[in-house]
C-alpha cells in the first residue's frame, strides 16, 4: 500500500485529510515541519500533503529540505485556504505536483491524490525500462556501470565478469531465438548463485558482470563457476534435445575488491585480463586477478604454484594464439633436438573462412585431442598440430580419427579438409 505524510498544524484537518485517504493509503500525520521532515526520513512516503502556511516553517521551505533529503523527487500537493492565485502559482513555480483548498472535499482529494500517484507509478516504469536490460531482467551497461563505480568504491567483495564460450555457435546453427532463451535462462542462474544485495548486469551480446559483497575465497568462485558450467550446458540440452554437443559454458574473470583499487574502471580492465587467460587456456573456467610483479616474492614452492599452474583442470588439447604457439614449437624444437623425443607437426587445411565453423572445428580439435597436444589456428582455413611424444607411424591413425569426427559432426560434414604432416 502506497504511504502519505500529512503535515498539517491544525489537527481537525490532520483527521479530515486522513479520515478520507486512510480507506485507500497508508497515513501517517506530522504537526510541523520538524516532524514532517524526521518522518520523511524514516518512513520514506510516496508522497507528501502539506498544509502551505505553517509556523515555523512554512510549505514551501518544507519542500526544498525534503527534496534535498531525497535521492528521488517527492511529489507534494499542497493545501491552504488562501484563496488567492498568488500563492497557488508560487506552489507549482517551485515543482509542487497539485495544489487543493480547503475545506477538503473528499472525491477531489482522492482523484487529485491518485492522479499524482499514478503518474508517479509512470516515471519510475519509464526509469525502470531505461536501466534494465529487457531481455535479462538485470541491469544494463550503463545501469550497471554507474552502480558499479558507487560499489567499488566502498564495499568489499568479488568483481566478476562472466563471458559464455561458444554462443555464437549457438546463434549460427540453432537461431536467435534460441539464442535469446539461452541468455535468460543464464540471467536466472546468475540470480540462482548471489543475493540480492549483490549487483547482476548485462554489459551487451555474450557478457555479463556481478559483484558479490563480501566474497574473498577462490572456492566460492571455483563453485559458482562449476554450477553455472554444468546447469548451462543441461539448460542447452533440453532446449535443443539430447544431440546437442556445441561446447557451450561460461569462462569467468574475477577480482577482489579494495585488493587492487577501487576505481571500478581499472579493476575492470584487471579483471578483463583475468578472463582474457581462462580464454586462452580452454575456456569453461575461471581465474582471478593477481599482480603478476610479486611471482619473486613467494617464499615457498605452494605458493609460486598456486600462482603459475593451471586454475582449472585441463581438458582436451591446448589451444593458443599463433604467437604463443610459435614460443611452444621453438621449445618443442630445442627438447626434440637436444633429447631426441618424437613430435609430429600437423596442418589441417579446409575449405571455408566461415568464422563459425572454423571456431566449431577448432573446439572439435580440442576435444578430441590429447591435454598435451597443442593448437592454433594459423591462418583464415588452417590449423597447427603440435603432436608431442608421437612417432611417425601414428599420425595416420590419429588422422583417421580426427576424420571420422568430423564427418559425423553434421556441420562439419559438408566441407572438404585435407591434412599435412611432417616430424619434428
Amino acid at each position: 500500500m502506497q504511504k502519505i505524510l500529512i503535515v498539517d498544524d491544525e489537527i481537525i484537518m490532520q483527521k479530515i485529510a486522513s479520515k478520507i485517504l486512510s480507506k485507500e493509503y497508508e497515513v501517517i500525520c506530522a504537526s510541523s515541519g520538524e516532524e514532517a521532515i524526521e518522518l520523511f526520513e524514516n518512513e520514506k512516503p510516496d508522497m507528501v500533503l502539506s498544509d502551505l502556511l505553517m509556523p515555523e516553517m512554512d510549505g514551501y521551505k518544507l519542500h526544498r529540505i525534503l527534496q534535498e533529503k531525497s535521492s528521488n523527487s517527492v511529489p507534494i500537493m499542497f493545501m491552504t485556504a488562501d484563496e488567492s492565485d498568488e500563492s497557488e502559482s508560487h506552489g507549482f513555480e517551485i515543482g509542487a505536483a497539485d495544489y487543493i483548498r480547503k475545506p477538503l472535499k473528499a472525491d477531489i482529494l482522492l482523484r487529485r491524490v491518485a492522479n499524482i500517484l499514478d503518474n508517479l507509478d509512470k516515471i519510475q516504469d519509464l526509469k525502470q525500462a531505461a536501466e534494465v536490460d529487457p531481455m535479462t531482467g538485470l541491469l544494463n551497461k550503463i545501469a550497471a556501470t554507474r552502480e558499479l563505480e558507487k560499489i567499488c568504491a566502498t564495499a568489499n567483495g568479488a568483481l566478476i565478469m562472466l563471458d559464455l564460450d561458444s554462443f555464437k555457435l549457438v546463434n549460427d546453427i540453432y537461431g536467435h531465438p534460441q539464442g535469446d532463451k539461452i541468455l535468460i535462462k543464464f540471467a536466472e542462474l546468475l540470480k540462482n548463485i548471489t543475493r540480492e544485495s549483490d549487483l547482476l548486469g548485462r554489459m551487451g551480446g555474450d557478457e555479463f558482470i556481478a559483484f558479490c559483497h563480501d566474497i574473498k575465497s577462490e572456492e566460492i568462485i571455483a563453485e559458482k563457476t562449476k554450477y553455472l558450467n554444468e546447469k548451462l550446458f543441461e539448460a542447452a540440452k533440453i532446449f535443443m534435445g539430447e544431440k546437442f554437443n556445441i561446447p557451450l559454458g561460461v569462462s569467468v574473470g574475477a577480482i577482489f575488491v579494495p585488493n587492487f583499487g577501487t576505481d571500478f574502471q581499472t579493476l575492470y580492465k584487471k579483471m578483463d585480463k583475468a578472463l582474457y587467460k581462462v580464454k586462452q587456456n580452454g575456456k569453461h573456467g575461471y581465474s582471478i586477478y593477481s599482480e603478476e610483479e610479486n611471482f619473486g616474492a613467494q617464499e615457498n614452492f605452494s605458493d609460486i604454484n598456486q600462482i603459475l599452474g593451471e586454475r582449472v583442470t585441463p581438458h582436451g588439447a591446448y589451444f593458443l594464439e599463433l604467437e604463443q604457439f610459435k614460443l611452444i614449437y621453438r621449445e618443442m624444437f630445442r627438447i626434440i633436438t637436444a633429447y631426441k623425443k618424437d613430435c609430429q607437426f600437423v596442418t589441417l587445411t579446409v575449405n571455408t573462412e566461415n568464422e563459425s565453423i572454423l571456431e566449431e572445428l577448432g573446439e572439435l580439435l580440442k576435444n578430441n585431442l590429447r591435454v598435451s597436444d597443442c593448437i592454433t589456428q594459423g591462418g583464415k582455413n588452417k590449423f597447427f598440430i603440435l603432436l608431442p611424444e608421437t612417432k611417425s607411424a601414428e599420425i595416420q591413425y590419429m588422422i583417421m580419427k580426427l576424420s571420422a569426427k568430423i564427418k559425423a559432426t553434421k556441420n562439419l560434414s559438408q566441407y572438404k579438409i585435407s591434412f599435412d604432416s611432417k616430424s619434428l
